[in-house]
C-alpha cells in the first residue's frame, strides 16, 4: 500500500503507484473503459473541475510540436455541482479511487467546490491545481479554503518553475501530499490556422526538468511526493520514484498509446513478475516460463553452486595464547 498524503485522520492510501494526470483521462475515464483495466490504475484523476461551468477555449486546441504537444483547452467543464450530478455515481462504483483535482480559482469557489465534495460518496481525495504566478499567500489561502471545508485528502500540484517555493508554501499550509508539477505553458504557431496559440506544452522533453524538480521537493518534503511530467514508459517512471516520487502520474501518451497507461501500471505495481521473457505487451499470465523480473535480476545474481566441486573445509581458528 502507498500513503499518497501524509499520515493522518484521513490518509490517501492507493494499491498501485500509477494514475492518469489531471486532464488527460476524462471525468470518470468511460472514454478509456475499454482500453485500460482500471483496476490495475492506483488512482483516476479528473480533468479540472471549477465552481461554474467553463466553455472549451475558441480556436486550435491541440498544436503538434516537433517532440509534444501544444495543448490549449479552457478547461472545458460542468462546474462542480453538474459535474456531481453527472459523474458521482459512477465516481462511487469506479474500480480505482477517484481523484477530483479542481482548478484553484479563487478561496471563495475552493472553498464552496470541497464543500460539494465533501458531501460526495465515493471521492478518495481532492488534487488542487494552482495557477503558474501563485504567491505563497494565494496558495495558504486557497489550501485552507479547501480544508477548512472538507476532510478528504488534499494533494496540491504545484508549478514546475517554482515548485521548490510553491510546495513549501503547500507543505506549510497544510497540503497533504505533493503532485511535481504542472506542465508549463508555452506559446507556438498553429500551422493550419497560422494564428499564434498559447497553452500548456507536453513531451518526452519534459521529462529532465520534471525529474529535477522531483527531486529538489522530495529532498525538503515532509509528505508524499507525486512525480508527473514526460513519462512515456516504465522506465521513465521508475526514474520518477528513484528521485524520490512516491508515485507517477502520465500524461499525453495515454491519447496516443492508452494501453501504455496499463503497462507503466503492471511494471510498477510488480506484475512484471508473472510477465514471461518476449512476451505481448498484454501477455501477463503466470507460469510462461522464465519472467522478465527473473531475467533481469539473473544477471547480478551469483553462479550456482557446483555440485561437484570437492569441498574445502572451513578454515581452523588460529590457536590462542593459553
Amino acid at each position: 500500500m502507498i500513503e499518497l498524503t501524509r499520515s493522518g485522520k484521513n490518509p490517501l492510501v492507493i494499491e498501485n503507484p500509477v494514475m492518469p494526470a489531471a486532464g488527460m483521462f476524462g471525468f470518470d475515464g468511460a472514454d478509456y473503459r475499454d482500453l485500460v483495466d482500471m483496476s490495475k490504475l492506483g488512482a483516476i484523476v479528473t480533468n479540472p473541475i471549477t465552481w461554474k461551468a467553463r466553455h472549451a477555449a475558441h480556436g486550435p486546441r491541440v498544436v503538434p510540436l516537433p517532440s509534444g504537444v501544444l495543448v490549449h483547452t479552457g478547461l472545458p467543464n460542468p462546474g462542480i455541482s453538474r459535474a456531481i450530478k453527472q459523474y458521482g455515481a459512477r465516481w462511487a462504483h469506479s474500480l480505482a479511487p477517484v481523484i477530483v483535482h479542481l482548478a484553484a480559482t479563487t478561496p471563495a469557489d475552493v472553498a464552496r467546490c470541497a464543500s460539494a465534495l465533501e458531501r460526495c460518496e465515493g471521492i478518495a481525495g481532492i488534487e488542487l491545481g494552482l495557477h503558474d504566478q501563485a504567491s505563497p499567500d494565494e496558495i495558504r489561502l486557497n489550501i485552507e479554503a479547501a480544508l477548512n471545508n472538507s476532510q478528504l485528502p488534499l494533494l496540491v500540484c504545484v508549478p514546475l518553475y517554482s515548485a521548490v517555493e510553491s510546495a513549501r508554501a503547500a507543505q506549510d499550509a497544510g497540503a497533504g501530499g505533493l503532485v511535481v508539477a504542472a506542465p508549463p505553458r508555452g506559446t507556438t504557431r498553429d500551422l493550419e490556422s497560422g494564428q499564434l496559440v498559447g497553452g500548456r506544452v507536453y513531451g518526452p522533453w519534459l521529462k529532465p526538468q520534471a525529474l529535477r524538480a522531483v527531486g529538489q521537493v522530495a529532498h525538503i518534503a515532509e509528505v508524499p511526493v507525486i512525480g508527473s511530467g514526460g513519462i512515456h514508459s516504465a522506465d521513465d517512471a521508475r526514474d520518477f520514484i528513484e528521485a524520490g516520487a512516491a508515485a507517477v502520474q502520465v500524461d499525453t501518451v495515454i491519447w496516443t498509446n492508452p494501453h501504455y497507461l496499463e503497462v507503466i501500471a503492471r511494471n510498477l505495481g510488480g506484475l512484471e513478475l508473472t510477465r514471461a521473457v518476449g512476451a505481448l505487451a498484454d501477455e501477463w499470465e503466470p507460469g510462461m516460463g522464465q519472467t522478465m523480473w527473473m531475467a533481469r535480476h539473473s544477471q547480478f545474481a551469483p553462479p550456482p553452486p557446483d555440485e561437484n566441486a570437492p569441498s574445502i573445509p572451513p578454515p581452523m581458528p588460529p590457536d590462542l595464547p593459553e
